[in-house]
């Protein structure tokens, strides 16, 4: 019972940030690029300060997939390079905590790129 409870919490919370987002689209002159950077950059500061813990402990999933999830990783991976390295860690900190991510991105990508065939956008 306890993991169609988590499943819930995922869903919930993930619908509640593509309700924000869809509220931004509709209602601004906001671009869907301009949105997901402030996403990102949401992320990090909830973050920083300490807010966006509990959001993943409540919501898993649906808190560590969407944007603010990178975000909020990256500032993770800074506060612990800085912890570990000094200085050097608040520049390589945040690429380390999601390397994987970012590199499975790229695998994905090129896989998709190698298989999909590309067609004219003009036609």
């Amino acid at each position: 019972m306890e993991v169609i409870f988590s499943i819930l919490r995922a869903f919930i919370l993930g619908g509640i940030f593509c309700l924000i987002g869809q509220f931004f689209i509709n209602k601004t002159g906001l671009t869907p690029a301009r949105i997901l950077t402030m996403y990102v950059v949401a992320g990090v500061i909830l973050g920083a300060v300490g807010i966006y813990q509990p959001l993943l402990d409540w919501g898993g999933a649906g808190a560590s997939v969407p944007l603010t999830g990178f975000g909020a990783a990256l500032a993770k991976g800074v506060r612990e390079g800085v912890e570990e390295q000094g200085l050097l860690g608040a520049l390589t900190g945040g690429i380390t905590a999601c390397a994987g991510g970012i590199t499975a991105a790229i695998c994905f990508s090129a896989l998709a790129a190698f298989l999909g065939k590309s067609k004219d956008k003009s036609k």
